[in-house]
């Protein structure tokens, strides 16, 4: 953009399984006749032979010489439909047409508003008994999202978010849950190739007063307000923020499972340490909804046992670098870290930040941190700064203390852990939204 502003002519190089993905998003944002050429995919640990035959080759899209389409790119000049743009119209009808039940369903699964499992019919009528479970009126809005950093941000009501949560087969009870989470600004379905998801976690009075899970089962699909509550998350992320279509707003390679659900509470009475949300700031009597972008790795295992650092740091090493670790632990796993002399979880994420090392060749090799952290280490921010002193062979911390995150939870019948990538982007008040 900073390129064409200045008047030097551009064209966009993608590779051809992006082809879906550059178009929508260059309409979105009013350029539909961008130029654009693509080059097969894929790119990486190709040879210099492979990746010249690329360009003295065809675009894999239009089919002409690719030299051909960069070349007419930079040298036509543009046109009135160049220079036109396009606007939108970003309203949508309240309410759909009148149809049998079956039609319905079929018409919210062809137009991707649904996670392709059934959901409840958000009729006016429960779409009203959703919104008794909130003070706020119907009209005000709550947020704005946006699958990607490239898409322009849509904005969304208290009313939008019912019709998500009816669809998710929520109660009114969990509403004000769901509405905190929809305020956080992080999506639940974001369209990053990696297929990252976001896990959410309850803590506060409100996991007891509306039934959450905090025991047998507490991550799985054994208690209705955690499985409704995070698949109502996911649905509103995608049908809030313009859409979760595969090679089109959503471009995740594998998928990810946690996007149907990932939301689970704290089991904060039978932890030993305190519970996430004082951690944070807030109060033990807030009600607080802390919500984490990742979900790429899980790692398991058990004790801690007398090899419990040697597991760690096989979990660590098999880590994603950029994404740190949220560690649930079951309350069995958590007092027998105290008894190991952990009495805090600010101890043990220390202990886990000093240990989780990897090669400096390793680290600066990964994709993200090669995207993301290698620019402000290049600028002198650190702990990046300091990491890409190291040389290649040297062990370098992947974490700080503050990135790793530890949460209770489990139902106490084996002394169970899991090592699951997420960042926490935001927690967020729920009584806020009673």
């Amino acid at each position: 953009m900073a390129l064409e502003e200045a008047g030097v002519p551009t064209v966009a190089v993608h590779t051809h399984v992006f082809a879906r993905l550059v178009r929508s998003v260059a309409l979105a944002n009013g350029m539909p006749t961008t130029r654009q050429a693509f080059v097969p995919q894929p790119i990486v640990d190709r040879t210099p032979e492979q990746l010249r035959s690329y360009i003295e080759g065809a675009d894999p899209i239009s089919k002409r010489p690719f030299m051909q389409e960069l070349i007419e790119g930079l040298t036509k000049p543009l046109d009135e439909g160049d220079l036109k743009g396009v606007s939108f119209e970003r309203t949508t009808p309240r309410l759909v047409e009148p149809d049998t039940e079956d039609n319905l369903r079929q018409l919210f699964i062809d137009n991707h508003w649904t996670d392709n499992l059934p959901i409840i019919l958000p009729t006016e009528e429960r779409v009203a008994q959703m919104l008794a479970g909130t003070s706020h009126p119907a009209d005000k809005v709550v947020g704005k999202l946006r699958p990607t950093m490239f898409r322009e941000y849509w904005e969304f009501t208290v009313e939008k978010v019912a019709v998500n949560a009816v669809m998710a087969g929520a109660r009114p009870e969990y509403f004000p849950v769901i509405l905190a989470l929809a305020a956080s600004g992080q999506t639940a379905r974001s369209s990053s190739t990696n297929s990252f998801s976001v896990m959410a976690v309850v803590n506060g009075p409100i996991r007891k007063e509306i039934g959450m899970g905090d025991g047998v089962g507490a991550m799985g699909p054994y208690n209705h307000a955690n499985a409704t509550i995070g698949r109502a998350y996911n649905l509103l992320s995608q049908n809030l923020q313009g859409g979760s279509v595969p090679g089109d707003t959503y471009m995740g390679t594998l998928g990810n499972w946690y996007n149907y659900s990932a939301t689970f509470a704290e089991a904060e009475e039978r932890s030993p340490w305190a519970p996430l949300h004082v951690q944070k700031g807030f109060q033990s009597t807030d009600s607080t909804a802390s919500v984490f972008f990742g979900g790429w790795y899980t790692h398991a295992g058990y004790g801690p046992r007398d090899t419990w650092k040697e597991k760690f740091l096989h979990s660590f090493a098999a880590a994603e670098h950029y994404l740190p670790p949220v560690l649930v632990f079951d309350p069995i796993v958590a007092r027998g870290f105290v008894e190991l002399g952990f009495d805090t979880k600010e101890s043990l994420a220390q202990w886990c930040a000093d240990n989780a090392k990897v090669s400096a060749r390793e680290y600066w090799d990964n994709q993200w941190v090669k995207t993301l952290l290698h620019p402000l280490a290049v600028a002198g921010v650190e702990p990046h700064a300091t990491r890409l002193k190291a040389a290649p062979g040297d062990l370098i911390n992947m974490y700080q203390p503050e990135d790793i995150t530890i949460v209770v939870a489990g139902g106490e019948t084996q002394g169970a852990w899991k090592m699951i990538g997420g960042r926490c982007t935001n927690t967020v008040l729920i009584d806020a939204w009673r």
